[in-house]
Parts: C-alpha cells; sequence; structure tokens
C-alpha cells in the first residue's frame, strides 16, 4: 500500500512526531479540504474500507492490509457503512475521532518497537497533545479555544493578542474581520509586523459613547450587535469583567432589547 510504513520506520521521538504530524495533515485534509472527494471514495456499497493518512502528508480510502498482523495499526474498518445513515458533519466528526485513535495507536506502536522509556513516551505524548485533535479541526472547536485563549492572555499581558471580535488594547486589534489562523500559522510575530498599518488604520475610529477618536494604551470595547466601539470607561466596562461577557451590548441595544 502506498505510503503504509512498510519501508519508513522512525526511531526518534522527533521522527515519530514527524510521522504522526504528517498523518494528521493528510487526515486533515480528506475531512476538510478535500471532503467532496473523501464522499465519494466512501460507497456504502463498497467493501469495509479505511482512511489512511501516510507521511507524506497524502490520504487514501483503501481496503484493509490483508496480512495478520499488519506492519501498523489498521485504522477503523468500514467508515463507508455509515456514509449515508447520518448527517455528513456528524459522519466526519465519527471519522475523524476514528483517525485521532489510529493516530496514537500507529505513534505508540513506533514508541513500544523501538523502545522509548517512560521520559520517552511523555515527550511524545506532549508533543502531540499541543496539536488540536482531527475532530476538533474538523468541528471547529479548536478555533472556539483558540479564541478563548487570546482573550485571557490579552488580560494578563498588554502585548498579548487580544480578542479580534470584541477587545482593544494598546497592542491589540481592532479590525472586527481578523480571523483566527490554523494552529500551524499561529505566528506571534504578526503582531509586530501590523502594528504600525493598524494604528494608522484605527485613528479615525470613534468612541459611540463620547465620540473621541481611538488612542493607544486605551482599553476598547465593540458592540456584538451595532458593531461600534466604545471607551471601556464610557460604557463602565473593565478588561477584566470584558473576558467574562460572551456577548456585549451597549447600551443602546441594551435598551432597545428592553423596549422590544
Amino acid at each position: 500500500m502506498e505510503g503504509g510504513g512498510l519501508q519508513y520506520n522512525p526511531r526518534t521521538v522527533e521522527e515519530v512526531f514527524r510521522d504522526f504530524k504528517s498523518r494528521r495533515a493528510g487526515i486533515v485534509k480528506a475531512l476538510t479540504s478535500d471532503v467532496e472527494e473523501f464522499y465519494q471514495q466512501c460507497d456504502p456499497e463498497k467493501e469495509n474500507l479505511c482512511l489512511y493518512g501516510f507521511p507524506n502528508e497524502r490520504w487514501e480510502v483503501n481496503l484493509p492490509a490483508e496480512e495478520v498482523p499488519p506492519e501498523l495499526p489498521e485504522p477503523a474498518l468500514g467508515i463507508n457503512f455509515a456514509r449515508d445513515g447520518m448527517q455528513e458533519k456528524d459522519w466526519l466528526s465519527l471519522v475523524a475521532v476514528h483517525s485521532d485513535a489510529w493516530l496514537l495507536a500507529v505513534a505508540f506502536y513506533f514508541g513500544a518497537r523501538f523502545g522509548f522509556d517512560k521520559a520517552d513516551r511523555k515527550k511524545l505524548f506532549n508533543m502531540i497533545n499541543d496539536l488540536p485533535s482531527i475532530f476538533e479541526v474538523v468541528t471547529g472547536a479548536c478555533k472556539k479555544e483558540s479564541k478563548e485563549k487570546s482573550a485571557v492572555s490579552n488580560h494578563s499581558s498588554s502585548k498579548s493578542k487580544s480578542n479580534p471580535k470584541r477587545v482593544m488594547e494598546s497592542q491589540g486589534k481592532f479590525s472586527k474581520g481578523l480571523q483566527q489562523k490554523d494552529e500551524e500559522d499561529e505566528a506571534e510575530d504578526e503582531d509586530e509586523e501590523g502594528l504600525e498599518e493598524e494604528d494608522e488604520e484605527h485613528g479615525d475610529a470613534l468612541c459611540g459613547a463620547c465620540g473621541e477618536n481611538y488612542g493607544q494604551d486605551e482599553f476598547w470595547i465593540c458592540c456584538d450587535i451595532c458593531e461600534k466601539w466604545f471607551h471601556g470607561k464610557c460604557v463602565k466596562i473593565t478588561p477584566a469583567r470584558a473576558e467574562h461577557i460572551k456577548q456585549y451590548k451597549c447600551p443602546a441595544c441594551s435598551n432597545k432589547r428592553s423596549r422590544a
């Protein structure tokens, strides 16, 4: 089987992790960017099919290995049979869960085969655990978690990334349209590169309460209803309080809701 691992045997923790990461990348492609092709290949009329991820970051839907025991642990069998029996998003989530389990099995198979000790196994697990699971990527849970962490770090340090949706401090983001990057693209140097451009863009922003311009070293918050920005002091919201607000409504929008 192409890329199935017959000639590829990572022996160190770093090599096993690279193998894990590459196989994971292939499966993520199958369940996200290549999902239409993956869906078509998982025909319920075919035999028991498995989803494989390979060290070259490619994926393949194929029959399981014939030899017993196989060279590597096998993925979940018969993923195609459930395709038409449940909603597509639920089916993809189910495949993602089983793929996560398979990737761990393969990684620790290599660890056992080449005699990883307790320290090596712990190191390998921690490296793997720093990545979002395939299930989290497919369901979008990793983006939600990343956004929550961003809000917490915004309060702890004025130079940390701020919540792109609501909160703006001295070096925070003002543009509401900014999106969280994928886990592999979250480079910390992006904040520093865009600071000068963002300061120029924010100069014309006006507080919805007092009408004054945006200024550095001031805490701002955006209303999730009308999308207007306000000085925190004008609407009596502190950075600490903002961290616990899931959806902020400015005084005007709150009054509209109460009258309705």
